[in-house]
């Protein structure tokens, strides 16, 4: 293995749907297109009560499959509409992301690597494909919010997530899709790219790391 960069960076965090996977907003916002519902209903539905809703209790495996589709359909129901919430199930799992994909390959090479990611269910009992699978091994630790018992942005797991790499925050960088998970990351010091455009945050990862992601 090559010797660590001299950033003071030893772990790269990476978050999995919307950075290492496509996001399943993307998948949301088709399904809303589809059935007519206006643009963002998914998003506005899982950003009430964001901590207790369904979709949280359902990242945390308080609740299971059925519960979670009764619980977030009623959420609609109170703002108005209809949903099927298999149907936004269904949109969770993405498709790779390559250039990520190679990044993080990169990146395991020479530091740490974890998963930091909200999930419904563990990994290994998810119907992925084998090349996502061989992506998973990449990692050194997943930190899953459905076997932890906690999410993002709760900041038990970002606590967890550097205990078992064995780092402190300030020696760790966070990519994830959503500002809201990356603002308790900042506030414990570790470096933050918010992922919109997957090449701007590879380029940003490089500055951070100090070596070619690419």
């Amino acid at each position: 293995m090559p010797p660590p960069p001299s950033t003071g960076i030893e772990a790269v965090l990476f978050d999995f749907g919307g950075v290492i996977l496509t996001s399943p907003f993307d998948a949301f916002a088709a399904y809303e297109t589809e059935v007519g519902l206006p643009p963002g209903t998914v998003r506005r539905i899982n950003s009430t009560n964001p901590d207790d809703n369904a979709w949280a209790r359902f990242e945390r495996r308080q609740v299971d499959a059925d519960e979670f589709g009764r619980l977030f359909e009623a959420e609609a129901a109170v703002q108005g509409h209809i949903v099927d919430a298999a149907r936004i199930m269904e949109g969770l799992h993405g498709t790779l992301r390559p250039t990520m994909v190679e990044a993080l390959r990169r990146c395991a090479n020479r530091l740490r690597t974890g998963m930091l990611t909200n999930n419904i269910t563990p990994i290994g009992s998810q119907p992925f494909s084998d090349d996502v699978l061989e992506v998973v091994g990449l990692f050194d630790e997943l930190i899953q919010s459905s076997v932890e018992g906690c999410r993002k942005p709760e900041p038990r797991i970002y606590e967890i997530a550097c205990e078992r790499l064995g780092v402190e925050p300030a020696a760790c960088v966070f990519l994830d899709d959503l500002g809201i998970n990356l603002k308790p990351a900042r506030a414990m010091g570790m470096t933050t790219i918010k992922v919109v455009d997957p090449e701007e945050a590879i380029a940003e990862l490089e500055a951070v790391v100090g070596f070619p992601l690419g």
